[in-house]
């Protein structure tokens, strides 16, 4: 595998592939590496979703029967 990065000069570029990659499949990705960051960010955000339904106490129970009929379906002989 190579990995490099590099910052262009123009819109142009060329790659010179490894004759032991002569006849293989191979993955080429073109991307910032601003862009990898706002990904790894973004994900990251899951943590503040916590607690945003903001259900009452009898919708709260009613999710979590729910949940619990949800999953013992899973179980039951079909």
């Amino acid at each position: 595998m190579i990995r490099t990065i590099i910052t262009p000069l123009n819109t142009d570029l060329h790659l010179s592939i490894p004759k032991d990659y002569i006849g293989k499949q191979i993955e080429v990705l073109l991307y910032t590496t601003d862009e990898v960051k706002e990904e790894k960010a973004n994900k990251t955000n899951t943590g503040k979703l916590r607690g945003t339904l903001n259900l009452s106490d009898e919708q709260y129970k009613d999710f979590q029967q729910h949940a619990k009929d949800i999953r013992n379906e899973w179980n039951r002989d079909i």
